[in-house]
């Protein structure tokens, strides 16, 4: 009798001891033809980083503490979305060589990055190949839109082992992701339908009018586009805001402080900040609206970082030196060579298209200047197996000038030294090796010119 009191005795303690909330999500799986030896969970906005160890065999598999949200599983060039929140134990399987038709994804909590690929895989399908469908008309392409819309929700709707939370969410973003395609395709028709000056027809954006509040915290978080529909609202407000004493990006921070959402705010003054600090013309007073109207403690600590390293490549710095760059006609070049004239560096990289569209420009300049005391020096930030590339274009486009390659892509030191985060970036130092402007001004930019003669070279 003693015996099964004592048993009964234990099992109730046992089933009465409180069971440990699970506070993470394990990730698990097998690549075929792996292309390294990590994978990448990142979150779209990149506030969240982790990176995971792939085994030789392929296999892998970690915890992650995350916020319920749709994350980038990533190696390589190979990405995939998956929904992850605490309790899942997802498992991910692929073939490098053809994701597309091998990937398989199960486990608990898989339901929802099952929706979430055949939803991609569908608007793929709709889309069709490349920008093509920025070449249609008006009607065409709202149309190819609306269909994308209605296809996405019926793949919702037919999913199953989803949330309602999800659903709700989900269905909210897919009619931001519309609306965001349709604030999008006067520029891109534009470009790519190459009609310079076109404007949409009056109400081609009825639609978008429909978004009236920007300040929903909760879908500003799940959804990028609703995201990217709030930063184009503040946008076209900074440009009301635009003065001769205030340009476009302390105008945009000035619009953004008006957010009555903080965590809207902040991460809007945020992701501006993360790279317009490095390219305003005035980093005191851009650096002083950032901090006074930011409450995130992290996020102006970062910003502060930033601020502090710019401040050692102001006008009249000594400049941060390159080293031992191989140069396009042979040999190598340093910074120190080019002592005794002027250097107008150009930064650039052959998949940048923006940088390849000043290239007429840069040709122009150099030839307008040769002979002069001024060397026109252009430093690529390819990585390295696409060096053979950027030999090729510089033949193929005929590009003049200093044509070097940088030594560690992103990590070079004169890339770091000035926190370039973007390209293209231009450089002007003077003779002594002292920067002029860490942010001169583009070749296509009339004003350029008059920077230049201002130098009497």
């Amino acid at each position: 009798m003693k015996k099964i009191a004592f048993l009964i005795a234990l099992i109730t303690v046992v089933s009465c001891k409180k069971e440990v909330p699970v506070d993470y999500a394990i990730v698990s799986g097998k690549i075929t033809n792996k292309t390294g030896d990590n994978l990448t969970v990142t979150s779209k906005d990149r506030s969240f980083k982790q990176v995971i160890n792939v085994n030789k065999d392929g296999t892998f598999k970690d915890t992650l503490r995350v916020e319920p949200n749709v994350y980038i599983l990533s190696q390589g060039r190979n990405g995939l979305e998956l929904f992850i929140e605490n309790k899942n134990n997802i498992e991910v399987s692929f073939d490098v060589k053809n994701m597309d038709s091998t990937l398989v994804v199960s486990g608990v909590g898989s339901e929802t990055s099952n929706y979430l690929l055949a939803k991609n895989k569908k608007i793929k399908e709709l889309v069709g190949k490349g920008t093509e469908i920025y070449t249609k008309d008006e009607n065409a392409y709202k149309a190819t839109r609306l269909e994308i819309k209605n296809s996405v929700e019926s793949v919702l709707n037919k999913a199953t082992g989803i949330s309602e939370a999800f659903k709700a969410k989900e269905l909210n973003s897919i009619n931001y992701d519309y609306i965001s395609k349709l604030n999008i395709y006067e520029r891109y028709h534009e470009h790519y339908a190459k009609k310079k000056g076109f404007k949409v027809s009056k109400d081609f954006l009825a639609d978008v009018e429909q978004v009236t509040d920007f300040n929903n915290e909760e879908d500003f978080k799940f959804s990028q586009s609703y995201k990217d529909i709030v930063n184009r609202h503040y946008r076209i407000e900074s440009e009301k805001l635009v003065k001769d004493d205030l340009g476009e990006d302390l105008a945009f921070l000035k619009a953004v402080s008006k957010a009555t959402n903080p965590v809207i705010k902040n991460q809007l003054l945020f992701d501006d900040a993360k790279y317009g600090i490095t390219y305003t013309e005035n980093l005191e007073d851009y650096y002083k609206f950032f901090m006074d109207n930011s409450s995130n403690k992290k996020q102006k600590e970062e910003i502060t970082k930033s601020y502090n390293k710019l401040k050692t490549v102001a006008k009249g710095q000594p400049s941060p030196n390159f080293v031992g760059y191989e140069n396009y006609n042979g040999g190598t070049s340093s910074l120190e060579d080019f002592k005794g004239k002027y250097v107008y560096v150009d930064v650039w990289a052959t998949w940048c298209g923006p940088c390849k569209r000043e290239i007429p420009a840069l040709k122009e300049l150099e030839k307008k200047y040769h002979g002069k005391n001024i060397e026109f020096v252009s430093i690529s930030v390819d990585k390295a197996k696409d060096h053979d590339v950027w030999k090729k274009m510089i033949k193929e486009k005929e590009m003049k000038g200093v044509q070097l390659f940088a030594d560690k892509d992103w990590s070079s030191e004169f890339v770091k030294g000035y926190l370039i985060k973007g390209i293209p970036r231009f450089i002007l130092i003077d003779t002594e090796g002292n920067i002029i402007n860490a942010n001169a001004k583009r070749p296509s930019d009339p004003k350029l010119v008059d920077d230049i003669n201002s130098l009497n070279i």
